[in-house]
C-alpha cells in the first residue's frame, strides 16, 4: 500500500528534520533505535489486520508508528495517556516514533483501538510473529547467538483486588478476571518463633509468562502465556519448538527444577539437544539403578555449563518487573496479558540489540541498562 494512505506526520512539518538534527544527539538511544530497525517491516505485517488493509475509510496512522509509541510506553512503564504527554514534551521520543516537531501525539483512544485490533484480529499469533521478527533482525544484523538457552517463568499479579473479588463471588458474581488463577510464587525455609525450620509457600493470583532466552545475547526468543497455576514443566517442549523454528544455533537447554520432568529430558535428546535442567534431589538420591543415568547427566560439560548460566534469566525478569511494569498486569484477561508480556519482551530485546550493536545503553535515572 502507498505511504499516502497513512495519516501525514513529518512531511507536513515546516521544520522538517532540522530541529531534530539540532537537539537529538547522534548517540542518543532513540536515534539508534530508530535507525536499527526497518520499521516498515512491521507496518506491512500489522496493516493486514486493518479493514481493507487500510484502504477503506480515512487514512489511518501508520501501524508501525503506533507500535513504536506503544514501545515507548512500555519502555517507561507509561499508560496511554501518560505516553501522549511524554511524546508531546520530549523531542527525542517524538523523533523516534516519526512525528513532526509541531505535531501532537495521537490521542490515547487511538492506541486503545490499535491494541484491541491486535488482540481481537491478531490474537497471540501476531505477538509471536513480531517477537520472531525481532530475533530474525538480530540475526541479520550479525548478533551471534550462543548455544545455551535458558527457560523459566515470570509471574505477574492480576489487576484484581482479591479481597473485593471474594466478596463478588460470595454474592454469586463471577470473578473480575476469570482467566487468572492462583499459583505458587516461591517456597522458602523460615524459622518459627520456637526456632523450628519450616517451609513456607507464598502464593500469587494472576498469570505466568514462560520464557526462553539465549544466555549469550540476553535476547528472548519465545514465550508461552499461562494462568498462574500452570505447571512450568508442561511448556518446555513448546518453547523448544518455537526456538528451533527460528534456526537458532542451540545445543543446550537450562532450567530450574520446575522443568525437571522425564518427558522434557527425553524430548531434548529426541531433538538432538543437551539437558541442563537442574535435577530434583530424589533423582540422584534414590536407591535404585535408574539414578545412574542422572548421575552421568550432572557430570556432563553441557549440564555444568548450562546450570551456571541460569541466573541470567532471573536478572532479565528483574529488569522486566522493575523497569517495565511486568510485575502487575495492566489489563484484564489472558490475551491482554499476552499483549503486555510480548510488548515487554520486544522492548527488552530492542534495548539489548542497541547495546550489542552500537554500544549505546538505555539510561534511566542516570543508570545505563541492558
Amino acid at each position: 500500500m502507498d505511504q499516502e494512505r497513512y495519516a501525514e506526520t513529518r512531511k507536513q512539518s515546516f521544520y522538517g528534520d532540522y530541529l531534530y538534527d539540532m537537539v537529538v544527539p547522534q548517540d542518543h538511544f532513540f536515534r539508534k533505535l530508530r535507525d536499527l530497525i526497518e520499521w516498515s517491516r512491521f507496518t506491512k505485517k500489522l496493516i493486514k489486520l486493518y479493514k481493507g488493509e487500510g484502504v477503506v475509510g480515512r487514512p489511518p496512522f501508520d501501524p508501525g508508528m503506533l507500535l513504536k509509541i506503544e514501545l515507548v510506553a512500555y519502555l517507561y512503564n507509561l499508560s496511554e495517556r501518560q505516553v501522549e504527554e511524554y511524546l508531546n514534551d520530549t523531542l527525542s521520543a517524538k523523533y523516534f516514533v516519526g512525528l513532526a516537531v509541531d505535531q501532537a501525539a495521537p490521542e490515547p483512544s487511538t492506541l486503545t483501538v490499535f491494541r484491541n485490533r491486535l488482540i481481537q484480529r491478531g490474537k497471540q499469533k501476531i505477538f509471536a510473529e513480531m517477537l520472531a521478527e525481532i530475533v530474525q533482525i538480530a540475526l541479520e544484523k550479525g548478533i551471534k547467538f550462543g548455544s545455551i538457552q535458558i527457560v523459566d517463568s515470570v509471574h505477574s499479579i492480576a489487576n484484581v483486588n482479591t479481597a473485593k473479588d471474594k466478596k463478588r463471588e460470595d454474592k454469586g458474581k463471577g470473578p473480575r478476571d476469570p482467566d487468572a488463577k492462583w499459583g505458587v510464587k516461591h517456597q522458602r525455609k523460615v524459622k518459627t518463633p520456637e526456632g523450628k525450620e519450616i517451609e513456607q509457600t507464598d502464593y500469587f493470583y494472576g498469570y505466568k509468562a514462560q520464557v526462553s532466552m539465549n544466555a549469550e545475547t540476553g535476547l528472548i526468543s519465545s514465550l508461552d502465556i499461562t494462568p498462574g497455576g500452570a505447571y512450568d514443566g508442561h511448556h518446555l517442549c513448546s518453547l523448544v519448538d518455537k526456538d528451533l523454528e527460528q534456526s537458532l544455533p542451540l545445543k543446550t537447554y537450562a532450567g530450574d527444577r520446575g522443568y525437571d520432568d522425564s518427558n522434557n529430558h527425553y524430548y531434548l535428546v529426541h531433538k538432538g539437544l543437551y539437558s541442563a535442567i537442574r535435577l530434583k534431589e530424589n533423582r540422584i538420591k534414590k536407591k535404585d539403578k535408574n539414578k545412574e543415568v542422572w548421575l552421568k547427566l550432572i557430570q556432563t560439560t553441557e549440564y555444568q555449563q548450562g546450570t551456571k548460566e541460569r541466573y541470567k534469566i532471573e536478572r532479565k525478569f528483574g529488569e522486566a518487573k522493575q523497569g517495565h511494569g511486568l510485575g502487575r498486569c495492566r489489563y484484564i484477561g489472558k490475551v491482554k496479558f499476552a499483549y503486555q508480556a510480548y510488548l515487554t519482551a520486544l522492548i527488552l530485546n530492542l534495548k539489548r540489540m542497541v547495546r550489542l550493536l552500537t554500544g549505546v545503553g538505555f539510561k534511566t535515572k542516570g543508570v545505563v541498562m541492558s
